[in-house]
């Protein structure tokens, strides 16, 4: 069952990163399912909600409802969010303009995160665009996993 899994979106700019192999090592045997943002077409947001043929936003989005817990994966670029996870997290604007019925199935879901730098310690601040969407949107948000990847 879906709802019993783990939803991981990935967020990396590259394939077979060291954020996805940190990822799977880090869930270990639990079981989840895998959503790698590169392997998708996501439109950056605009305010008139049209976007071109063959975006899947909405796809992805429809993919992550069934699923209970959703973790987000991404490196640390500039103290920030990667950019692929940038652009998809602009897109949940539409769950509250547009799509606001697929936004509404969001409540009471979790979310964490695990993120992958070269700091020691994860960047200030790093976590307040997670924290502040969840609670937007009414998914309870879990926190982060840190992993630092030098000494």
């Amino acid at each position: 069952m879906m709802e019993n899994r783990s939803l991981v979106i990935l967020g990396s700019n590259r394939k077979n990163s060291l954020t996805e192999q940190i990822t799977r090592k880090a869930l270990g045997q639990t079981g989840f399912d895998l959503i790698d943002l590169l392997d998708h077409k996501i439109a950056h947001y605009n305010y008139d909600g049209h976007y071109p043929t063959g975006d899947e936003f909405e796809a992805i989005i429809s993919k992550a409802l069934p699923y209970n817990n959703i973790i987000f994966a991404t490196p640390v670029y500039w103290y920030s969010m990667s950019g692929v996870m940038k652009v998809f997290f602009d897109r949940l604007t539409d769950l509250i303009t547009i799509k606001k019925d697929m936004g509404r199935q969001l409540r009471g879901k979790s979310a964490s995160m695990i993120a992958v730098g070269a700091d020691p310690t994860i960047p200030d601040g790093f976590e307040v665009p997670f924290k502040h969407t969840a609670a937007y949107l009414g998914i309870h948000y879990k926190g982060c996993t840190y992993y630092a990847t030098k000494a």
